[in-house]
């Protein structure tokens, strides 16, 4: 399941025109984590990628996702109105509002202990459409 996060991540690190170092490494660990070789990492680094299949996640991979893009966002201490742009779009896409982005950006960082994850997972979980 980790194919189409790693393609959105990708995807968003790409939006500046080239992808900066610290995002290569957190795609490249998210992917390891996730069991995807490096060679396969490293190719999706290098394009962006269309139609990714985000349907039949569950609440707890649609989070997943949506914080790993934020984080990945975050990761450079700049915001591109683009890259937020396509983070609220990606949320929608999951069955977000796009409103979750306000909370998203205001508690996410770059690293998170688990207890912060699952409190910013329930205050987000309002925003999720059933």
């Amino acid at each position: 399941m980790a194919l189409p996060q790693l393609k959105l991540l990708v995807n968003l690190a790409r939006i500046d025109g080239e992808v900066a170092e610290r995002e290569k490494k957190y795609i490249t660990n998210i992917g390891l984590a996730n069991g995807v070789p490096l060679p396969d990492v490293v190719q999706l680094l290098e394009k962006s990628h269309e139609n990714i299949d985000l349907s039949n996640l569950t609440d707890e991979l649609k989070f997943s996702y949506l914080l790993s893009l934020v984080q990945l966002m975050k990761i450079d201490e700049r915001l591109y109105q683009e890259e937020i742009r396509y983070c609220s779009q990606v949320a929608s896409r999951l069955g977000y509002e796009q409103t979750v982005m306000f909370d998203m950006m205001l508690h996410v960082r770059e690293t998170m202990e688990d207890h912060e994850k699952k409190a910013l997972r329930d205050l987000t979980q309002k925003y999720l459409s059933k």
